[in-house]
């Protein structure tokens, strides 16, 4: 179905409750390191319980390692700096959903190997900063997933 990647995440108890996500939608989870923390530390494990067993998940060295083993996705980075609005994206179960680290969101280097189509955003006042990193990831997979009718999902 569809890809999920954090691009250096930070805070384990967010990776946890995206590990969650993807074991209960069926979407691929990817990590980009480095990581802000070690995969088994406490705090991972309480947030994704006993769910990273059950998500399919792909780690990689680095942005460019993981653009290698994907070449043929569509792939949409959420970002503040985006100016479309992710409901405005006929996602396709080709589609990456890409998000940044919690603290600094994804980098210029990043954005910019992005076309700007494929940079999207959340509707939020504009004073505002932005969304839980879990809390956006969930909005956007499941738009996705809605879009194309939950296929496998009950």
């Amino acid at each position: 179905m569809f890809e999920i990647a954090l691009f250096e995440p930070e805070i384990p108890p967010n990776t946890g409750n995206i590990m969650r996500l993807c074991a209960n939608t069926g979407c691929r989870l990817h990590l980009i390191h480095p990581l802000g923390f070690d995969l088994d530390e406490k705090k991972l494990r309480r947030a994704g319980m006993d769910y990273r067993d059950l998500a399919t998940i792909q780690e990689h060295e680095n942005y460019a390692a993981f653009l290698t083993a994907n070449p043929e996705k569509t792939i949409y980075g959420l970002t503040t700096k985006g100016s479309k609005n992710y409901c405005e994206v006929d996602f396709t179960p080709n589609s990456i959903l890409l998000f940044g680290p919690e603290t600094r969101g994804l980098p210029d280097d990043v954005l910019h190997s992005l076309s700007t189509e494929h940079k999207l955003r959340l509707p939020m006042h504009p004073e505002s900063r932005s969304l839980n990193l879990s809390n956006t990831v969930a909005i956007v997979t499941y738009e996705a997933l809605r879009q194309n009718g939950f296929v496998g999902l009950a």
